[in-house]
């Protein structure tokens, strides 16, 4: 049987929830994991960066799940599993310790600029500018800049301690350090 193939019931997912809780029957919540292999192993084969772990994985979850799932209150399993599965990877890459390290596509431009101007000494009127553009910036961008800059914590690290998607968390830092360093050009006039 491929990986991807699976007999299907056609029961909604609320109803196949209900029917496990209801029977512990290992058949209705397989279905309704089935259902999400694709979204499972996807997300995982994202983190992990390998098809065996990412198949690993799949299947260690479901393991996991069988017999813990009734203890949860699931009103979105689509949304529940993908956090779970995700969750599962950052675990198994925090084991491994392997760091999640910037793809291409995160530019480094401008990081540099806002490196200099976090480190001190730095002149009143640029101490003034930054702390007003820092005030101005989405509080998403700002959390994730100050994880990144001031703590120096990893994509990894910043992902695990706010929950965003690493895509989010690059495309905050990335923004972030791109609307400080336009403030920060055209202080005082914004």
């Amino acid at each position: 049987m491929n990986f991807f193939e699976r007999k299907t019931l056609s029961n909604s997912d609320e109803t196949l929830l209900v029917l496990y809780a209801q029977t512990n029957s290992s058949d209705y919540f397989g279905e309704l994991y089935n259902r999400y292999i694709p979204l499972i192993y996807g997300l995982c084969l994202k983190y992990l960066q390998n098809t065996k772990k990412a198949e690993d994985a799949t299947l260690k979850l479901f393991e996991i799940l069988l017999p813990e799932v009734s203890n949860y209150e699931i009103n979105n399993f689509k949304n529940w599993i993908y956090g779970v599965a995700k969750n599962h990877c950052l675990q198994l890459l925090k084991k491994e310790k392997q760091h999640i390290l910037p793809d291409s596509d995160v530019t480094t431009k401008g990081f540099d600029y806002v490196l200099h101007l976090l480190e001190e000494p730095y002149s009143e009127d640029e101490k003034e500018a930054l702390n007003s553009c820092i005030i101005k910036l989405p509080i998403q961008q700002k959390k994730s800049m100050s994880m990144f800059y001031k703590e120096k914590m990893s994509y990894a690290d910043i992902v695990e301690e706010t929950g965003y998607l690493l895509k989010t968390v690059k495309n905050h830092i990335q923004n972030g350090t791109k609307n400080l360093k336009n403030c920060v050009e055209k202080y005082p006039s914004e």
